[in-house]
């Protein structure tokens, strides 16, 4: 019913810039907070940064000055605009949403994962 669709990653030099953008479609009544998530191999997966729906926002010290999240609530869209990326950066980052949903007859809460962008920092 739902689904979370990223976009924006690739290979990007050290000290370069990507921004990720996740839009959710289906049967959404709203959304609650929104996040990115990251995955490097060997690592466990770890918050990058996540924002409520009221835009108040939190970081992983590791990003804090260098990546920024925000989102569209009119396109149901989450962004994360990452500068000065260093190679530790390197990992399949995700988005998570908590949505409320609506099926024939009721609504329920609960969260849901893009299927991940990869982002490289290499020279």
């Amino acid at each position: 019913q739902v689904q979370l669709v990223e976009s924006g990653g690739g290979l990007v030099q050290p000290g370069g810039s990507l921004r990720l953008s996740c839009a959710a479609s289906g049967s959404i009544v709203s959304i609650n907070a929104m996040g990115w998530y990251r995955q490097a191999p060997g690592k466990q997966r770890e918050l990058v940064a996540r924002i409520t729906s009221g835009g108040s926002t939190n970081y992983a010290d590791s990003v804090k000055g260098r990546f920024t999240i925000s989102r569209d609530n009119a396109k149901n869209t989450v962004y994360l605009q990452m500068n000065s990326l260093k190679p530790e950066d390197t990992a399949v980052y995700y988005c998570k949403a908590n949505i409320r949903v609506v099926v024939p007859g009721r609504e329920y809460v609960s969260d849901y994962w893009g299927q991940g962008t990869q982002v490289t920092v290499s020279s």
